[in-house]
């Protein structure tokens, strides 16, 4: 078991609030209603973020300094797509969205969580492309793997691998109820960090 230990550094609503950091920076981005709070607080084993049923509340850029064996910090982005927020909401996410990935120069690992049900949509594959472009690297998640049967799995999974997509390793199906899986995923950083830092 990889023990994490988070805090809070800082809260961005705006590219100028973005605080100067040192440490390796793992960023999580993913679509509105993908599941990325409850994941964020499966994976530091504490409530950083608030988990609500309606889609969209993350509205900022927050940064948690991670305790772990390669010290990181990790960024929760707001997430994408989310039609009913107003146009000039919209607009405001995607330039935070935008203005952290072009510029951070900590930043190693980009997490893409995608719902596993669902593969990648329009705004996903979007996601992809634009990182790709950047050649800032990825690493794909499902999120949600308990509403497919474990035997079933892999086979959904390596369907969206054979389609075409972007990611540093396999992609790996993960619930937060289920912890292997949680922990499977801090793994797979926690060997991406050790990757990067040799």
């Amino acid at each position: 078991m990889i023990a994490w230990k988070a805090s809070l550094r800082c809260t961005a609503y705006k590219i100028q609030q973005f605080p100067a950091g040192s440490l390796p920076e793992v960023a999580l981005a993913g679509r509105s209603n993908v599941g990325k709070s409850s994941l964020l607080n499966k994976l530091a084993g504490q409530k950083l973020a608030r988990v609500s049923s309606e889609p969209g509340m993350t509205r900022s850029v927050n940064f948690f300094d991670v305790q772990a064996p390669h010290p990181f910090t990790l960024v929760d982005l707001p997430g994408f797509g989310y039609a009913s927020r107003s146009k000039d909401e919209r607009r405001g996410w995607a330039s935070l969205i935008e203005g952290y990935i072009e510029r951070r120069e900590n930043l190693v690992l980009v997490v893409h969580l995608v719902d596993v049900r669902h593969g990648l949509l329009d705004k996903d594959r979007e996601l992809q492309e634009w990182l790709k472009a950047l050649d800032v690297p990825m690493q794909i998640v499902f999120t949600k793997a308990d509403k497919i049967a474990k035997t079933k799995r892999k086979s959904v999974v390596m369907k969206y691998v054979e389609a075409g997509l972007y990611s540093w390793n396999l992609p790996l199906a993960c619930s937060v109820d289920e912890p292997e899986t949680i922990e499977a995923l801090k793994a797979q950083i926690d060997l991406y960090l050790t990757t990067v830092l040799k």
